[in-house]
């Protein structure tokens, strides 16, 4: 099973999540989305993995959070708010081929492997 963590390593849930992989025996695909950021495409197949709106991939305490952007806006237009800027995603994202979960707490993401 090829397995995928969206990773900020200045991020300590991230950094948990990355650890708990490999204590695990997973040696996750790490990709760096704030230098590797995902394209509008990618994010909504995450999202659809995720099997929650794209509300749930966004920080919603972020600084750079598009004004009047709501929980309530179309799915494209939360989308592409990601895609804009990266810094809004929620991290961290582990990904399967065909699931998605955020570490959020670290220990989220066993339930899809």
């Amino acid at each position: 099973m090829v397995v995928t963590i969206w990773h900020n390593p200045r991020c300590s849930k991230s950094r948990e999540t990355l650890a708990l992989l490999q204590a695990h025996g997973i040696t996750p695909q790490v990709r760096l989305y704030l230098q590797d950021a995902p394209s509008l495409d990618e994010l909504a197949a995450a999202r659809t993995r995720l099997g929650q709106p794209a509300a749930a991939l966004l920080r919603w305490k972020e600084a750079d959070l598009p004004a009047g952007l709501t929980k309530d806006a179309p799915e494209a237009e939360i989308l592409a708010a990601l895609a804009a800027n990266p810094r809004l995603i929620e991290r961290p994202l582990v990904l399967t081929e065909t699931a998605a979960a955020l570490g959020r707490p670290p220990e989220a993401v066993l339930a899809i492997l």
